[in-house]
């Protein structure tokens, strides 16, 4: 799931990013000297009590469909297991019957697996971009108040930003705009979770076809 979100997050900044610095009035520069600041602009609308809400809610909804994938699964591997058993006393024809009754219940598990997986990842793009385009009028609120002329997106994995090869501390603002959305969306922190518990796959894939 993790590469899954990450790839989405991606895609879906530069989009949020893109449309939201077209339509935002570009302030004024104040007199004086520069002032920068860095914010990872991904990792700070995926870190908001509201998206780990939405994404959690978002999980929950999917988890049929992953108990259907895996049902679907181990269905395929008692068949499979079950030709292989009985291999030396079945025909030809029985063989080769009950290999394509496997290999169309593993394409029909695939393509379930698939759209699944695009049903999944379009509602957390959508999800992303619903938050991400509040979380960026925070950050242009926050950037002015603060006197800052020059914001940029360090996130590692946004395609097409300007690369960060340095940063002081003090200019990174990814945890004051993250407080400060917590605070206006008033949505409280997600339950903490067990440190040992693993991340569940978005969807489990089905085995694929031979």
């Amino acid at each position: 799931m993790k590469r899954s979100l990450a790839l989405i997050v991606s895609l879906a900044s530069g989009i949020v990013l893109s449309a939201a610095a077209q339509t935002s009035p570009t302030p004024a520069a104040p007199a004086g000297p520069a002032k920068v600041a860095v914010i990872a602009f991904q990792a700070a609308v995926g870190q908001t009590n509201e998206f780990q809400r939405n994404f959690a809610d978002l999980q929950k909804k999917y988890e049929p469909k992953r108990a259907q994938l895996k049902s679907q699964a181990d269905e395929i591997d008692t068949l499979e297991k079950q030709l292989q058993a009985q291999a030396d006393k079945l025909s030809d024809a029985e063989r080769a019957n009950k290999a394509k009754t496997i290999d169309d219940k593993k394409k029909q598990a695939q393509r379930f697996a698939e759209d699944a997986q695009n049903d999944l990842q379009g509602e957390m793009q959508e999800i992303y971009n619903g938050v991400a385009s509040k979380v960026y009028d925070v950050l242009a609120s926050y950037a002015q108040q603060q006197g800052y002329t020059l914001v940029v997106d360090g996130s590692t994995n946004q395609q097409q930003a300007p690369v960060v090869l340095y940063a002081s501390p003090s200019t990174d603002i990814t945890k004051a705009v993250i407080d400060a959305y917590n605070v206006k969306s008033g949505v409280p922190a997600p339950p903490a979770q067990p440190a040992t518990a693993a991340p569940k796959p978005a969807v489990k894939p089905a085995p694929a076809a031979h």
